[in-house]
């Protein structure tokens, strides 16, 4: 009878250790699985970052290439350069520097530009062009205003700004 009993307890106790290790195995499952959740988002996360890191890379590279494309000695050279492509150097009235400042990696230089008798077209055109110069040139300020001679006619009168590396 002991045997049996013996037996029975063997049993009884490897029923009972089985149950313990699968109520384990089930806890560690669980925690595997919230880890994994965590993981998924976590790796969401990162790939929109990723992804924005790679589009503000590819801006800051085409600004890098674009300030090595033409060497210009200043401002009034720029503002020359862009408008000689148009061919309205002509219409340009006056270029005035306005001075330079030292920034901490780059030198900005301005110069306000007037510009009398150009149609909205030419404007555009002209914005345009400051805006996909090979070089980098910045419109900090514009005042239009209708011609005199003919109100289809536009005066402009801009800043204009040209950042140099140091």
């Amino acid at each position: 009878m002991s045997l049996k009993i013996d037996r029975k307890l063997a049993v009884m106790s490897g029923v009972a250790v089985l149950l313990v290790l699968c109520l384990v195995l089930f806890w560690f499952s669980l925690s595997m699985k919230k880890d994994l959740n965590a993981l998924r988002s976590q790796q969401k996360e990162l790939l929109v970052l990723a992804n924005e890191y790679q589009g503000l890379k590819r801006a800051v590279d085409s600004l890098e290439g674009r300030k090595s494309l033409t060497k210009v000695e200043g401002i009034v050279q720029a503002v020359d350069e862009v408008f000689g492509s148009l061919g309205l150097n002509q219409k340009v009235k006056s270029v005035k520097s306005a001075g330079t400042r030292e920034k901490k990696y780059a030198i900005e230089e301005e110069a306000d530009v007037s510009v009398e008798k150009v149609t909205m077209n030419e404007m555009v055109n002209i914005l345009y062009k400051i805006e996909n110069a090979p070089m980098i040139l910045s419109v900090k300020k514009t005042t239009v205003k209708t011609s005199f001679d003919s109100p289809s006619l536009l005066n402009i009168t801009m800043t204009v700004s040209l950042i140099k590396p140091k």
